[in-house]
């Protein structure tokens, strides 16, 4: 920048406020400086300029794992919204181990980001205190409620409900679910087998006992290995409402497997409308979570109590912890249309 103002025959202030988009400068001011930058081949030091004023202009996404495919896809909704605002993105995955997820809030982050956004699972609500952290963080996913911190999240319960009317409008009538957790604990897991559950009451059903098989996890595997078991058992489903896509696509195979049709025999529903789903075949009915608006709202919300904190603002002055729940949208393909 010395040199530009040097070469331009300005002070480096003038510089300065042209690159940082001040209006009142004369035009021939700036074209010399412009000139003076092209000759130079002079670029801005983001790294520096934001240490400079206390800033890294880097946010970490620490996810559970990036295998899952909702949260790949997840990433780079968040890694695209960042961009957008200027900001760069690290991720990292705790493979859901307690010890990885405690050292995301006890301050070694500070240093190395600007805030963090975060979606634990082996933490939850008898962790709260462990959330009152003094830099910008906000929660997504649904382990932790009330947090003392923005928290961004979906509507699994609404969502599930959807889902399993959806099978219940199109005749079904031995509705069984795929991906219910054996912690009781809020997750989406409970979350959506209550809303899955919600829907079978309000038509005077009920799911089979038999149907009712705990998961460790939601891939592909998981989702074929326990449809199986469900079949095994005697149950003889007319539709399997899956509590994510990618269990959805595992019973797929493992129906498929076993002479069913999709839908002609069974009718089928996934969750989190993942980029795959669009391209099985059939092509999978799923719930749209909105993955996008929830990266869009979790980045403006860390950006917004990162400034704060740049700031100086004291905490008690700043905006109260809010919870944002995103609406979700019913998306119909050929695996439940008969």
């Amino acid at each position: 920048m010395r040199d530009v103002a040097r070469l331009a025959g300005v002070s480096i202030k003038t510089v300065s406020n042209i690159l940082n988009g001040y209006q009142y400068v004369r035009p021939e001011t700036r074209e010399r400086v412009d000139d003076a930058i092209r000759e130079l081949g002079y670029h801005v030091n983001v790294s520096a300029r934001n240490l400079s004023r206390g800033r890294t202009g880097a946010i970490a996404l620490v996810l559970p794992a990036l295998r899952g495919v909702y949260f790949a896809e997840l990433a780079d909704a968040v890694m695209r919204e960042a961009s957008r605002r200027g900001l760069t993105v690290f991720i990292e995955q705790t493979n859901a181990e307690r010890d990885r997820e405690l050292r995301v809030l006890d301050g070694s982050y500070r240093s190395r980001f600007d805030g963090v956004l975060y979606s634990p699972l082996a933490l939850g609500q008898n962790d709260l205190p462990l959330f009152d952290v003094d830099f910008p963080l906000v929660l997504l996913g649904e382990r932790v409620f009330d947090g003392g911190v923005d928290h961004v999240t979906m509507s699994n319960v609404e969502g599930a409900r959807a889902a399993t009317e959806h099978v219940l409008d199109r005749g079904a009538t031995t509705v069984v679910p795929l991906g219910v957790k054996d912690d009781p604990s809020p997750s989406s897991g409970t979350l959506r087998f209550q809303g899955f559950r919600d829907a079978l009451r309000s038509r005077g059903l009920d799911v089979d006992p038999r149907a009712i098989i705990g998961v460790p996890d939601y891939f592909h595997a998981t989702g074929a290995t326990t449809i199986a078991r469900i079949l095994d058992s005697g149950v003889e489903p007319d539709a399997v409402v899956a509590f994510t896509d990618t269990l959805a696509l595992g019973a797929l195979a493992a129906l498929q497997d076993r002479g069913l049709r999709v839908p002609e025999d069974v009718l089928l529903i996934g969750f989190d409308n993942i980029d795959e789903a669009n391209y099985s075949r059939p092509p999978l009915s799923t719930i749209d979570p909105g993955r996008d608006v929830i990266a869009h709202r979790a980045v403006a919300l860390l950006e917004e109590r990162i400034q704060l904190q740049f700031d100086g603002v004291p905490r008690e002055e700043r905006p109260a912890p809010r919870r944002i729940v995103i609406d979700f949208e019913l998306i119909q393909r050929q695996s439940t249309l008969r």
